[in-house]
């Protein structure tokens, strides 16, 4: 018996392969993104507009109520953070058709995972170069308001390279002082170092005592090599960490409130693919448009450390 012409050909099933690549890219994009997963997180999908309005209410204080008389009134001009969607991102390839014809299928594999790190890493780039404005600082790549890794009180001054050493113990404790003071709330911190800091935490007794970090055999520890927290705070490693534009090789670890910043997404991570003929190859493309702002300036610490 005849089985018919109804095949599935790369024709039919067109609308299909795109997905694969969207699922798998997205599934990478989402699993490599650090500091995005951490702060504030606003959705601008489907809406039409390049700037978001944040309301940025001001704090009131408390009154005393004095017998037989009115209660006072908290009269204040409340404040809004403009937030510009303007970062618009992609990654593409041009596979020609003898090597979709010759390469194996890991090849695909290999340019959906390469473009959601891609993606997450330029994301997670834009949101860890907002440190340069935390606690006053002027936002260009001199860290002019960060601290000394150190001690978390010596001014860091790039053209000078002074204010840099490897982190202590006295320095992040320096540094959620400074968050306790700003009336930062507890729940919601991070402190996200690069590597070099992880092998600096790694060599200290203080931050491998079982009592510090948890139990043994914790999932979550330094001890097991793995990330841990200090003092409450959960630690992050990246690679991405920022580099200073002083002439030491240095980077920068940002110890933060989840309110310091916001990322906002109007068009997640999509995927495209089209047929150019000119090349007989295949155009593969995938993008992102997203905005990020600071939004507590005080709610950020920048702590710089050797490289």
């Amino acid at each position: 018996m005849a089985l018919g012409t109804a095949h599935v050909t790369t024709t039919t099933a067109a609308t299909f392969i795109p997905e694969i690549w969207s699922d798998e890219i997205v599934a990478t994009y989402k699993k490599n993104l650090v500091l995005a997963n951490l702060i504030k997180k606003m959705s601008f999908k489907g809406k039409k507009g390049d700037s978001v309005h944040i309301p940025a209410p001001i704090r009131g204080s408390a009154s005393v109520k004095a017998a037989s008389a009115q209660v006072t009134l908290i009269a204040g001009t409340e404040l809004e953070i403009v937030a510009t969607i303007d970062q618009h991102y992609e990654y593409s390839r041009l596979i020609e058709d003898i090597v979709e014809t010759q390469a194996l299928a890991s090849l695909r594999n290999f340019y959906t995972e390469d473009a959601g790190y891609a993606l997450a890493r330029q994301v997670d780039t834009s949101l860890i170069q907002l440190g340069r404005g935390v606690n006053g600082g002027n936002g260009t790549a001199a860290y002019t308001a960060a601290f000394s890794g150190a001690d978390g009180t010596t001014a860091y001054v790039a053209g000078a390279n002074t204010g840099l050493g490897a982190l202590t113990d006295a320095a992040i404790r320096r540094s959620i002082q400074r968050l306790d003071d700003n009336d930062v709330p507890m729940d919601g911190r991070f402190l996200i170092v690069p590597p070099s800091t992880r092998n600096t935490l790694m060599g200290i007794a203080r931050f491998t005592e079982q009592a510090f970090v948890g139990e043994q055999g914790s999932s979550n520890t330094i001890r097991n090599g793995e990330i841990g927290n200090v003092y409450g705070v959960p630690v992050f490693v990246t690679s991405n960490a920022e580099s200073t534009t002083g002439t030491t090789a240095a980077k920068v670890c940002l110890l933060g409130h989840k309110d310091f910043a916001v990322f906002i997404e109007q068009m997640g991570v999509r995927s495209q693919t089209q047929y150019k003929q000119e090349y007989l190859g295949t155009l593969f493309t995938a993008d992102t448009l997203y905005g990020v702002k600071e939004l507590r300036d005080a709610s950020a610490v920048a702590l710089v450390v050797p490289a």
